[in-house]
C-alpha cells in the first residue's frame, strides 16, 4: 500500500500548475485519497529560462519536457503532467504517456487590442505569435499583416498587447479557459479555417514503462475519447517528423466509435498548403494518423519542406 504521497512533475508557470491541481483533484476523486497523498513538484526547464528567442532556434519542444523527464527516469518523480501540445513524438527510452484528462476546448482564441478579429485588423497591422503554425495561418488569410515573434507566459503576453507593443495575439483558448480568464478572447478561431496544433487543448501525463503502481493509479483518470483523437493527432506529426520548426495543423474529432481528422501542412509565408481528411474506427486512430500524414507529405513533394530543417 502506498504510503509516501505521490510525486508530480509539472513546469511552474500558473497555466502548468493549474493543469497539475486538475490531475490532482481527479485522481483524489477517481481514488478516494487525500491531498496530502499528492505532492507537486515544480521544475523550471529550459523552454521556460529562453524566452528571448523562438524555440526553433534553440532546440524545440522537448526543451518543456527534458528536466521533468530526467527526474521521471531517475525515480525521483511518479509522473509528471504536461501540455500535450509541448511534447515531441518521440519520448525518452523509458517513458510513456500514461493517461489524457478529458480534452478542453482545442481552438484558437484571437486577442485583439485595436480590432475585434483578425479579419478587422487595421492593414500593416502587427500580431505576435511564437507559433509557426499561427503565423503560417494568419500570413495565409492576413498577408498584409506583420507577424512578430512573441514569447512568455499568458500574462506576459497579454500585458505586451495591453502596453501595446503588438495590435493582437493568439492564445489557445484551453489554457484561458484553465486560467479562468476566457472573456479576453474577442474572437474564437473556426477549426476549418483555422485549424489548431496537433494535441491542442489536452493534459497528458508521462509516467515510467512498466511502473504498474503508477500505471494503475493513472488508467482511473484516462479518457478515452482524448486518448484516441490525441493518438491520432501525434501520429499525424509523426509522420511529418513535426516539430516546432513546422507549420502544422491536425484535429481528430471522436463520433461514437468513429473518428474524423483534418490535416493541414503550410510553407511558413502561408502561401502554399496541402491538406487531408480521413476517417474511419476509433480503433484504428494511429494509423489514420500515419497515413494521413504520408498522405499530405507524399502530395506536397520533397521542395515543400525546404528550410523546415
Amino acid at each position: 500500500m502506498q504510503t509516501k504521497p505521490f510525486r508530480i512533475g509539472t513546469r511552474g508557470s500558473p497555466l502548468a500548475l493549474a493543469q497539475a491541481s486538475e490531475t490532482r483533484a481527479r485522481l483524489m476523486a477517481a481514488h478516494g485519497l487525500p491531498e496530502e497523498m499528492f505532492e507537486i513538484v515544480v521544475l523550471s526547464t529550459t523552454g521556460d529560462r529562453i524566452t528571448d528567442r523562438p524555440l526553433a532556434e534553440v532546440g524545440g519542444k522537448g526543451l518543456f519536457t527534458q528536466e521533468l523527464e530526467e527526474q521521471l527516469l531517475s525515480g525521483e518523480l511518479d509522473f509528471a503532467v504536461h501540455s500535450s501540445k509541448d511534447m515531441p513524438t518521440s519520448l525518452p527510452a523509458g517513458l510513456e504517456i500514461s493517461a489524457y484528462l478529458p480534452r478542453e476546448d482545442f481552438r484558437d482564441a484571437f486577442i485583439g487590442k485595436t480590432a475585434p478579429n483578425l479579419m478587422a485588423l487595421r492593414e500593416g497591422a502587427v500580431i505576435g505569435s511564437s507559433s509557426l503554425r499561427r503565423q503560417a495561418l494568419i500570413r495565409r488569410r492576413r498577408p498584409d499583416i506583420s507577424v512578430i515573434t512573441f514569447r512568455g507566459l499568458v500574462e506576459t503576453r497579454l500585458r505586451k498587447l495591453e502596453d501595446g507593443q503588438v495590435d493582437a495575439t493568439l492564445l489557445a483558448l484551453a489554457g484561458l479557459n484553465r486560467l479562468s480568464m476566457p472573456h479576453v478572447a474577442t474572437e474564437i478561431m473556426n477549426p476549418e479555417d483555422f485549424p489548431p496544433a496537433p494535441a491542442q487543448g489536452a493534459i497528458c501525463i508521462e509516467s515510467r514503462i512498466g511502473d504498474r503502481r503508477v500505471l494503475e493509479l493513472l488508467d482511473a483518470i484516462n479518457d478515452r475519447k482524448t486518448w484516441d483523437a490525441v493518438s491520432c493527432e501525434r501520429a499525424f506529426l509523426a509522420a511529418l517528423d513535426g516539430s516546432c520548426r513546422t507549420p502544422i495543423a491536425g484535429y481528430a474529432i471522436c463520433d461514437g466509435e468513429h473518428l474524423k481528422f483534418s490535416g493541414l501542412i503550410l510553407t511558413p509565408d502561408g502561401r502554399q498548403e496541402h491538406s487531408v481528411e480521413l476517417d474511419g474506427p476509433r480503433d484504428e486512430a494511429g494509423r489514420i494518423g500515419a497515413q494521413a500524414g504520408t498522405a499530405v507529405r507524399n502530395a506536397a513533394g520533397t521542395s515543400f519542406f525546404d528550410g523546415w530543417g
